[in-house]
């Protein structure tokens, strides 16, 4: 009987539940699609590091999907809630014919099993499809070959999806079972008529309230942009993000207590239409939805901050690596090795070998150590050069101290580079980059790092002379110019001085050789067994040598490529399943608050239809409360955003300086319209429905 009236109640209330058992089936769906990488993993064809890479991003899943699992759990708790609120008069009707509370408690256990096999299964076919084209998209983030696609079922993410939402119902029935056991028969069969009083805060002191919030945000704004060289260590970057919490709260507090006022002393506006029946609305509710808003707004955030963010630094990546690896390999080596050094507070003894070595060219290394460099072409070999009496320290000058207060952490005792001209334009040609000419009293600084750029550009605009081995020279512009001479995933050169050929260095001056070459093929299979004699995990060229005691290593056009590319799918991927959770978490609290609010107010829009409202109007005046509920959190957010990704962006700027933002905003945007959109056109008429109960 009970199981029979647990269907007929599912039945009943199709519509209650129809966001509930959308959301479970996202989280099935998606939870599924993202831990089954496993068994997308074998069609791809990829280089044994990539493949390195997709097992790490694996783990990190499974550390992950705990994270999201909670997240998923608290959800479903909350969604869960409002049914059982919604329900409240139901049940005491129950318990008024003689149905005692455990009764109660099976017929939302069936229920809930009910709901939960029932999406469970929904959710893991459709994961099970949309899976086959994440396979697709992984394939196309790793830049893969996908010749051998095949549809694919894992196992493993099927019985971890079980597992884990198993886990979530059971404490939805546990919670479930403890708040019908504390209900009392005279309260829910008087819930529906319980309204809150409108209670309206001081506009003096709200005004003072937002004044203050606002003030808060637009510091921490500052400090995580303009001040963010300062957030050096973990513990500065935790009271901006505390800030931005705070001044969060504090917006939407005080939103309450002056907005009607504000719209008050606007007569026209507001004795409009329903205009003053949705703003007394919302000026009751906003109250007390003052923590619920604050966290949809932060996950909202973090939802744009995190897509936008990964997005961006990918497509900035892809751009950078063609520009930064225009050559097949660059092979640099340590010169004039003393017996012993220091490096790092740790002593290294270099042996006799090694020195000796250290005194030659690359190419002779190489070929000293069995290598055909026919295997080679383009060759280009340089000497690059430091002054240990000029440093970073020594090249910033008067500037000095209010360098180092705003980055204490740079390493102002590392010596500078020199590059004779002509040395550097054999490298400029390799490379097609700009070439230069010196005077023999001149010299140009060559850097591409925004951050050191800036404050080497603050002084070749005034101090900008450098003595050189007692002789004196002045920089030929008052900026830097852009250049570097070695390979690597985006624009990190920090800073090399070209000076002209005449300039005095001395042989014991030599810090580096670099050589820079080509491969001698014509096709990628011929290029891919000479990138196996240097880079082979156990037999590589580079390796040996470096296991032989000789200071030499090295960087490969492909192998840079596949790092980057992975490191950049690695951070996507998990970007894309945290923002993507974080949205669905944020949209459905917020459309399960307003369908609370729409049932507990279905009495109001019965007097505005007795007051002469048409249906029209009454429409209208739930689609503005309800749109104005979902904007409100997402326009703080997208502002938090503004901010946040600039943030996030100067703090991956190692990886890649991203500058363009447009695409990655445009398809943040795409993704939060979708979802998000749906979820709004699903709550307005979810609540146009529950209002009709009132006619």
């Amino acid at each position: 009987m009970l199981f029979k009236l647990s269907i007929k109640n599912m039945k009943k209330s199709f519509k209650d539940y129809a966001i509930y058992f959308i959301t479970l089936v996202l989280g099935v769906a998606i939870f599924y699609m993202f831990n089954s990488l496993d068994s997308q993993q074998a069609m791809l064809q990829v280089s044994q590091s990539q493949r390195d890479i997709i097992t790490m991003m694996i783990r990190m899943l499974e550390f992950v999907s705990v994270f999201v699992a909670v997240i998923l759990g608290l959800l479903i708790v909350y969604a869960n809630n409002f049914l059982i609120n919604r329900r409240k008069k139901e049940f005491g009707i129950y318990m008024t014919l003689g149905m005692g509370k455990r009764q109660i408690s099976k017929i939302i256990l069936f229920e809930t099993i009910l709901v939960g096999i029932l999406s469970l299964i929904a959710g893991l076919v459709i994961g099970i499809f949309a899976s086959q084209f994440m396979s697709v998209l992984v394939s196309k983030l790793f830049e893969a070959n996908m010749t051998k696609f095949e549809f694919a079922f894992s196992k493993g993410a099927c019985i971890k999806t079980c597992i884990y939402f198993a886990v979530m119902y059971l404490a939805v029935m546990f919670f479930n079972t403890i708040t019908i056991s504390r209900y009392k028969l005279i309260n829910l069969l008087t819930a529906i008529k319980k309204n809150e009083t409108i209670k309206l805060k001081n506009p003096i002191i709200s005004i003072l309230v937002f004044l203050m919030s606002a003030g808060i945000l637009a510091y921490s704004y500052w400090k995580v942009t303009a001040g963010v060289q300062t957030l050096d260590t973990a513990d500065k970057i935790l009271p901006p993000i505390l800030m931005g919490i705070v001044g969060t709260i504090g917006v939407f507090w005080s939103l309450s207590g002056f907005i009607l006022r504000l719209v008050q002393s606007m007569k026209k506006t507001y004795l409009k239409g329903t205009n003053m029946f949705v703003l007394r609305q919302l000026n009751n509710k906003i109250n007390t939805t003052v923590v619920s808003m604050s966290v949809i707004c932060l996950m909202l955030f973090m939802t744009i901050s995190v897509l936008s963010s990964s997005l961006s630094l990918r497509n900035t990546m892809q751009q950078d690596l063609k520009e930064m690896t225009p050559v097949d390999i660059n092979l640099y080596k340590t010169a004039n090795l003393p017996e012993k050094a220091t490096i790092y507070g740790i002593e290294k003894i270099y042996t006799k070998e090694a020195r000796e070595d250290s005194t030659r060219t690359i190419e002779h290394t190489l070929i000293q150590n069995g290598f055909d460099m026919n295997l080679l072409k383009d060759v280009v070999e340089i000497p690059i050069y430091a002054d240990n009496s000029i440093t970073w320290g020594t090249f910033f000058k008067n500037n000095i101290d209010e360098v180092k207060a705003t980055y204490p952490m740079l390493r102002y005792e590392t010596a500078e580079q020199f590059v004779k001209v002509s040395d550097y334009n054999k490298i400029a040609r390799l490379y097609g980059q700009e070439e230069y000419e010196l005077k023999d009293n001149e010299y140009i600084v060559l850097c591409d790092f925004d951050v050191i750029k800036n404050l080497r550009n603050m002084v070749l605009k005034n101090e900008n002379t450098l003595v050189i081995n007692g002789k004196e020279y002045v920089s030929k512009y008052n900026e830097c110019k852009s250049g570097y001479i070695m390979m690597s995933t985006s624009h990190i050169n920090t800073g090399i001085i070209l000076v002209p050929d005449s300039c005095n260095l001395k042989e014991e001056q030599k810090e580096q050789t670099l050589l820079a070459a080509n491969y001698n093929a014509n096709t990628d299979e011929e290029k891919e067994k000479i990138e196996a004699i240097f880079t082979s995990s156990n037999s590589g060229l580079i390796q040996n040598l470096a296991d032989n005691g000789l200071e030499i290593d090295g960087m490969t056009k492909i192998a840079i490529i596949e790092s980057s590319v992975g490191i950049a799918t690695l951070v996507v991927f998990i970007a894309i399943y945290l923002g993507i959770i974080f949205l669905i978490a944020s949209s459905a609290i917020l459309a399960l608050k307003q369908l609370t609010e729409s049932s507990d107010n279905k009495q109001r829009y019965a007097i505005l239809r007795k007051i002469g409202a048409d249906e029209k109007m009454i429409k209208g005046a739930l689609f503005k409360q309800i749109g104005i509920f979902f904007l409100m959190p997402l326009i703080l957010a997208i502002i938090h955003s503004i901010f946040g990704i600039q943030f996030v962006m100067t703090m991956m700027s190692v990886l890649a300086d991203a500058k363009e933002l447009l695409p990655s905003a445009i398809a943040t945007a795409v993704i939060i319209g979708v979802i998000y959109g749906a979820y709004f056109m699903a709550t307005y008429l979810g609540s146009k429905n529950i209002i009709k109960e009132a006619e």
